[in-house]
């Protein structure tokens, strides 16, 4: 079935060419298609289009199918080109000619945009919640450990003190500035397109304010033609937000593997969290850290294909945007993959204690003492000379002491304050609303 059928057969070749891969991809949109259905038939009902036995009888049979698709029993059928055409084909099988006026007032451009909106908006409530497990993980782990000293590097080579609480609570709050940028996403995403049509509006009457409401939308696309160039507009600029915090992922992970390995030796992580060698028995691989570390990494580059499908494009609908998909959509369950696991295994890591007492770290408390110069009244640059010159000649004498005080140091870690930060920001998205308006279409 196509909703576009006008009694003419088109080529199989080119048929299966332009459906693709669609119709597997629809069925993640399916319960979205059908949420949106239900607000729009509200509407209809409340302009004249449909009488209230009309809406009701929809109203059931759509809220039938939405327990359907949440048990995992429906499906696109096989010559169904995609979501939209089923509803509409299982509501007219059911219903007769009643099924048919459902598409009133819309066409598939704006039904696809509103689904893809209420998908994302859910999948951004998912990596949230998920970046606020790992959060709360790392602020814990970094109250454990803050006070056990480690290595600090620049250019790789032994720079200044840092610790463990410091090292897990950097990535703590790198989450939420993630966390910013996903809400600036979520704030585009959370826009109706639902009443555009075509990308020009229809003559019906539509109330776009009341589906707005009805989806719990914080606001519509006002224009009917920016509507319709939302399409790559919104994946691109989500695709931002994810490739953000899979950076944050990323880095964590190649710390990680760094550490873990013999020449660092800073963590270890128990044996069942790792890998093996098939010839070498010594063997403990992180292998779990280093597909976190590829799988963020492509994530990283989803910016810039869905720029590449997208910007070449004029304003009105163009079917470029199918493919969007098939990069777009799996990219949620890998992101959201690596959030949990990354969560699971980090929880278990071992922190080496003592570290800074191998010879190979002497040095390391040098900056310590031109300080401590300093504060006795020498000139920093002075200060500097003089401990440089006693490392070079071999009388500089080591010190493990180290006094950070000011915030977000060694000895002021502001974890409150980074937790605060991540409170504010996650409570900004303001789920709940959302979440209570689905919840009375639904019932």
């Amino acid at each position: 079935m196509k909703l576009w059928d006008k009694g003419k057969d088109v080529d199989q070749l080119i048929e299966k060419f332009t459906i693709g891969q669609d119709w597997q991809l629809d069925l993640l949109l399916a319960p979205y298609d059908i949420i949106g259905s239900l607000a729009h038939i509200q509407m209809l009902h409340k302009i004249g289009i449909l009488n209230k036995d009309e809406w009701q009888k929809l109203d059931d049979a759509l809220k039938a199918y939405y327990k359907s698709v949440t048990a995992g029993h429906f499906e696109i059928e096989e010559g169904v080109e995609d979501i939209h055409s089923q509803v509409e084909m299982e509501l007219t099988r059911q219903l007769g000619e009643i099924g048919k006026k459902i598409h009133s007032g819309r066409s598939r451009n704006d039904q696809v945009l509103v689904d893809i909106r209420l998908y994302c908006r859910q999948q951004i409530q998912s990596l949230v919640v998920l970046s606020e497990n790992l959060f709360n993980t790392l602020i814990s782990l970094s109250k454990t450990h803050q006070n056990e000293l480690m290595p600090g590097y620049t250019h790789f080579q032994v720079a200044m003190p840092s610790s463990f609480g410091l090292w897990f609570s950097a990535y703590a709050e790198s989450l939420a500035d993630d966390l910013q940028l996903l809400l600036a996403a979520f704030k585009i995403v959370n826009q109706n397109p639902l009443g555009s049509a075509a990308g020009y509006g229809t003559s019906f009457p539509l109330d776009r304010k009341m589906t707005t409401e009805l989806l719990g939308f914080a606001d519509l696309n006002y224009n009917v033609v920016y509507a319709q160039m939302g399409r790559g507009k919104t994946e691109r600029t989500l695709a931002f937000a994810m490739a953000g915090l899979a950076s944050t992922l990323a880095k964590f992970a190649y710390d990680i593997c760094l550490y873990n390995s013999q020449n660092f030796g800073f963590i270890t992580f128990p044996e069942n969290l790792t890998t093996g060698s098939s010839i070498m028995p010594h063997k403990k691989n992180p292998d779990v850290f280093e597909l976190i570390r590829a799988k963020c990494n492509k994530i990283q580059a989803l910016p810039n294909e869905m720029a590449f499908v997208s910007n070449n494009l004029p304003s009105g609908y163009h079917r470029d945007y199918q493919v969007l998909k098939e990069s777009f959509f799996p990219s949620f369950e890998n992101l959201k993959d690596c959030l949990e696991i990354l969560n699971f295994a980090i929880a278990q890591v071992e922190v080496k204690q003592n570290l800074l007492q191998d010879s190979k770290y002497r040095f390391i408390f040098s900056v310590e003492e031109v300080n401590k110069m300093v504060l006795q009244g020498n000139s920093f640059r002075d200060a500097y000379k003089i401990i440089g010159k006693q490392i070079q000649d071999g009388t500089y004498q080591e010190s493990n002491q180290v006094n950070h005080t000011h915030e977000g140091s060694i000895g002021n870690l502001c974890l409150a304050e980074i937790r605060q930060k991540f409170q504010n920001t996650s409570a900004a998205f303001q789920f709940e609303l959302i979440t209570k308006k689905i919840d009375q279409l639904l019932h």
